[in-house]
């Protein structure tokens, strides 16, 4: 049934809401949605302020009517995706930089602001923020928070949720609360910055992120190394990590996503496992280098080049493009469902093999690649969209690898988040207590399950809402 959105107007200037099919359609999922499963909301909106978040969240709590966070729309689970309809409140339009410290190494940022925007906006002070993902440029801070998002610097630096110091945030019924402090440790009270972080937008909607900052490195070198064989090339890089080599990024591509690379950047990488890597120090950073070369000379690498500044970048150019090569190449092929599982680094190479294994017995290709310094291994089951044996082997593909990463100790979902598509492995991953603790505190902040439901949980697969009767 349609909600009444009307009241929207009375909390939110003209060009603030829309009703418009087109804007409802540009709302109607994320970038991982697929077609067939996009969901319309009743209504878009823009609020521009804390306070106008606050009056909207509270006035669609009273009327039980869904709001569902909106950033960029560059999630891969169907985060943003309205699965009971009612309002996507996109909150782009607060995309202000409030304030620099850099004395403090911190800044505060509105939601809205795009990740590579931070770092330009600090760049001056010779600072950075280094757990931003690959889509830094084309996602927004607000989005990295509710997904706790990390990318290819983890390996050294961590995920977002290590360097969110505190928060603004809009409960349910449009409370406004604050969270964390600008000290960079605190033993006072329940971390309410972290169980926000990675909430996904179900228990609160963030107005304001406090970040903390690095210094620049003074010396920063990357480039590849390549290998006859994926396995030898995976053992190569858990063998770095075990010795406590201090590398800043370490990926791993697979042949075949190599020949994908090619064909879409123009570059002419071998046809093989290819390590993609970066350094980061103040001093000796050429010791970090020799120790990894020789590591990877024990597991047989073929070539192992280094560079830095722009030499540096154009070797790193393919792996910067792949996913979205992944969808140029051979079409109308593409992934059946985005893959993110991460493992505990000695079981690194056994998932990449497993992964593997799983798409020749179904004959179908499966890529893998990703940040392999932290045992996280993004792969792709390539299947045609429109061949539903195909879709289905895909799928049961995916799921095996998913649930053998959890067999190992490892996660279902190493950045990309819940969302709709891992609703179902949380009971495996976390216990059926956890989960109900999870789901406590959900209807604790969120009683009329107004905010992005239908996500992480996994009865809500079944269209059930969590409201407490």
């Amino acid at each position: 049934m349609p909600h009444d959105c009307e009241f929207l107007a009375d909390h939110l200037a003209d060009g603030q809401v829309s009703l418009d099919t087109d804007d409802r359609d540009g709302h109607a999922g994320d970038w991982g949605t697929p077609e067939n499963e996009r969901v319309r909301p009743d209504a878009v909106c823009w609020p521009e302020s804390t306070e106008e978040v606050s009056a909207v969240l509270a006035a669609a709590n009273e009327r039980g009517i869904p709001v569902t966070p909106y950033a960029a729309g560059t999630g891969l689970e169907g985060n943003a995706l309205p699965a009971f309809e009612g309002i996507s409140m996109d909150c782009t339009r607060m995309d202000g930089v409030l304030d620099v410290r850099p004395e403090d190494f911190q800044i505060d940022v509105e939601p809205g602001v795009m990740g590579s925007a931070v770092n330009d906006a600090v760049d001056d002070h010779d600072l950075f923020l280094p757990p931003l993902p690959q889509s830094a440029d084309i996602s927004t801070v607000g989005g990295m928070v509710a997904n706790d998002a990390s990318g290819a610097k983890t390996v050294k630096y961590g995920e977002v949720s290590d360097w969110v110091l505190g928060l603004e945030a809009v409960l349910a019924d449009g409370t406004v609360i604050e969270t964390g402090s600008r000290a960079v440790k605190t033993s006072s009270g329940y971390n309410l910055t972290d169980l926000i972080v990675g909430s996904e937008g179900t228990l609160a909607v963030v107005t304001r992120v406090t970040v903390e900052l690095a210094r620049q490195p003074k010396q920063a070198r990357g480039g590849r190394a390549v290998f006859e064989d994926l396995d030898s090339a995976a053992e190569a890089i858990a063998a770095t990590m075990q010795a406590g080599v201090d590398v800043a990024t370490i990926e791993l591509i697979d042949p075949l996503s190599t020949k994908i690379a090619n064909a879409y950047s123009g570059t002419d990488l071998p046809n093989a496992p290819t390590v993609f890597l970066e350094f980061h120090a103040n001093h000796h950073i050429e010791a970090e280098i020799d120790a990894c070369h020789e590591i990877f000379d024990e597991h047989g690498a073929e070539r192992f080049e280094m560079a830095a500044g722009d030499a540096m970048d154009e070797l790193w150019e393919a792996r910067r493009n792949l996913a979205n090569a992944m969808l140029a190449y051979d079409p109308p092929r593409r992934p059946a469902k985005p893959g993110d599982i991460t493992v505990p680094i000695s079981h690194f190479p056994e998932i990449v093999r497993y992964a593997k294994a799983r798409g020749d017995e179904h004959g179908l290709d499966v890529t893998t690649f990703g940040h392999a310094g932290d045992g996280n291994v993004h792969y792709n089951v390539l299947v045609d969209p429109n061949d539903e044996a195909e879709l289905a082997a895909g799928r049961e593909i995916s799921d095996a690898v998913v649930q053998r990463a959890i067999e190992l100790g490892g996660t279902s979902t190493g950045e990309h988040g819940v969302g709709r598509g891992k609703r179902e492995y949380m009971v495996a991953e976390h216990g059926e207590g956890s989960v109900e603790t999870m789901r406590a505190i959900k209807r604790a902040l969120d009683p009329q399950d107004t905010l992005n439901p239908g996500k992480i949980f996994p009865e809500t697969a079944d269209g059930e809402r969590l409201r407490v009767e």
